[in-house]
């Protein structure tokens, strides 16, 4: 039984590697699981169905998002970035990339769309990053450092909802740890994701990117930039995100955040009434995809949760250890690259881990801190290189606009690489000598 997380998660990553849809990949491994596990076909499918709820308020949040984005885009506001961009980052690869992590991090804080706005902002730039002849792989991993990094490491926003989420599992189960305790947790291993952006854009992706002959076609008949100056329109915008941040705050919940920056553009009128079906529809499209991959791999991550496959393989990894604590950190975080890798959510994964984790933490004699940091950093490993993360998805989803932008092999893989390999060293170290 122990072998069913490692044994499905393996068929997910190996059809997601020969380029299967990731829908169908993570069906597949599903259903591995279960016949593993002795289930019949059928129940594995009704297994996986009736889990698919529990991501069903990240799925409607989601596409609610994506309609407020939409919605902001509609205003022109989107294009000014754009445009600021264009004027004055053209040609300095670095900084492009520097900025591009920076924005993406406001959207996990400060201005809490996660992913809505990779759809609206990047595909106007990919003429721009072939142009300067960019390799999008540095641009995959600058934005799933922004959709990741602000949460592991800064309480605010979608990092106040992780951090809490730690919090709560070490409580629940029998220790305790303190808002402050939780961050000073999450610094070292986040510093190691600080380390693979670097490396990323200094290193790995240096070099400039081979653009093919039609690409340059592409680029040569490039369209005229349309200017936009900033108007009441967009002041009130501006308003309506500082209304969708403040419901979110106040009421810690996404759909609310969202419904509030709709209804504050409507309200506006910076959104005419009648554009209503249009905007949610186009937020369906763009968020749609995205909503669904996190349904099915929420009725993946049942079947291993419902068949004790998680709690038999967390078991049979420490049940050896026999007091090693450097060899039980890394056995730990090594099970939870894996169950994070399938459910593809670090938020859904450690209310699983730290029911196994907390108690084989303080029977080997961790402290909170360096078992907060154990189950943090196990929740957040996998995240960012799963097929299933939309960690993962949201930065394909922009790149691959124009159709040039492969989700495992140029999102996946190199998230994979630069994020969770020093994800893993930092904060095994972290929980050795914290």
């Amino acid at each position: 039984m122990e072998w069913v997380v490692v044994i499905s998660v393996l068929v997910m990553t190996v059809l997601s590697l020969l380029r299967v849809n990731v829908i169908i990949a993570i069906i597949a491994a599903a259903l591995t699981a279960g016949l593993i596990s002795g289930l019949s076909l059928v129940d594995s499918i009704d297994m996986l169905v009736s889990g698919m709820g529990g991501q069903a308020n990240t799925a409607l949040s989601y596409i609610l998002l994506g309609a407020f984005a939409v919605a902001i885009s509609y205003t022109g506001i989107t294009t000014i970035l754009v445009n600021y961009l264009i004027r004055v980052l053209t040609g300095k690869k670095t900084m492009m990339l520097l900025v591009i992590a920076g924005v993406a991090s406001l959207s996990q804080n400060v201005v809490p769309v996660h992913i809505a706005f990779i759809p609206i902002l990047i595909p106007p730039l990919l003429k721009l990053f072939d142009k300067m002849r960019m390799d999008r792989r540095a641009v995959a991993v600058a934005l799933t450092f922004g959709l990741k990094a602000p949460y592991v490491m800064i309480p605010a926003g979608f990092g106040l909802i992780f951090h809490g989420i730690i919090i709560d599992g070490m409580v629940q189960n029998g220790s305790s740890l303190t808002d402050n305790e939780a961050v000073l947790a999450m610094l070292i291993p986040g510093s190691g994701m600080i380390v693979g952006l670097l490396i990323a854009i200094f290193i790995t992706y240096r070099k400039d990117r081979t653009v093919a002959v039609s690409e340059r076609e592409d680029i040569a008949s490039e369209d005229n930039k349309v200017e936009v100056k900033f108007n009441k329109k967009h002041a009130l915008t501006i308003v309506a995100i500082i209304a969708a941040l403040a419901v979110q705050l106040v009421t810690d919940n996404l759909i609310l955040g969202a419904l509030a920056g709709l209804v504050a553009m409507f309200l506006f009128i910076v959104v005419p009434f009648k554009n209503g079906d249009k905007i949610v529809t186009e937020g369906i499209s763009m968020m749609g995809t995205i909503a669904f991959v996190m349904l099915v791999a929420s009725g993946f991550g049942n079947i291993l949760k419902e068949t004790g496959s998680v709690d038999a393989l967390v078991e049979a990894s420490s049940g050896f250890l026999a007091g090693n604590k450097p060899l039980i950190a890394f056995i730990l975080l090594l099970v939870g690259l894996v169950v994070t890798m399938g459910i593809g959510s670090s938020f859904g994964t450690i209310p699983i881990i730290a029911a196994l984790f907390v108690p084989i933490a303080m029977a080997a004699g961790f402290s909170p801190l360096a078992t907060a940091t154990l189950i943090g950093t196990a929740g957040a490993l996998g995240d960012a290189g799963s097929p299933a993360s939309d960690s993962t998805l949201g930065p394909t989803s922009g790149l691959n606009a124009d159709g040039k932008h492969n989700h495992i092999w140029d999102t996946c893989v190199p998230t994979f690489l630069h994020f969770n390999i020093p994800l893993f060293l930092f904060g095994w170290v972290g929980a050795i000598i914290l």
